[in-house]
């Protein structure tokens, strides 16, 4: 373990000008980044690839109703969103809920 603390980076060759022209060279830490890119986006297609491969084609869902391919995009209808007077009864809904959660843990603290 001493040795590699010892041991000094090795530094690589610059382009030489001759080949300039020829764009930029590619370093070993460069092809290694390249690399490890490349492998990911291959291991991620062969994934969603073998995801479709076995996708049931008679699965079914209550979302896909009121859904819409376009594209190859997914929309939903907008019809589902809710009203005033129901998001009025469900926010006072959740307030009664914390009233009584904090007066169930406010008889906890008494109690102890």
């Amino acid at each position: 373990m001493v040795k590699k603390l010892r041991q000094s980076t090795r530094k690589e060759r610059s382009q030489p000008l001759k080949r300039k022209k020829l764009g930029l060279l590619e370093k070993h830490k460069d092809y290694v980044i390249r690399a490890k890119n490349f492998n990911q986006k291959r291991d991620k297609i062969q994934k969603f690839q073998q995801k479709a491969a076995m996708k049931n084609l008679d699965e079914f869902y209550f979302g896909m109703n009121s859904a819409k391919v376009k594209d190859g995009i997914h929309e939903y209808n907008e019809e589902t969103t809710l009203d005033d007077d129901t998001k009025l009864v469900l926010k006072t809904q959740d307030l009664t809920y914390l009233n009584m959660k904090s007066a169930v843990d406010a008889k906890k603290v008494e109690r102890l």
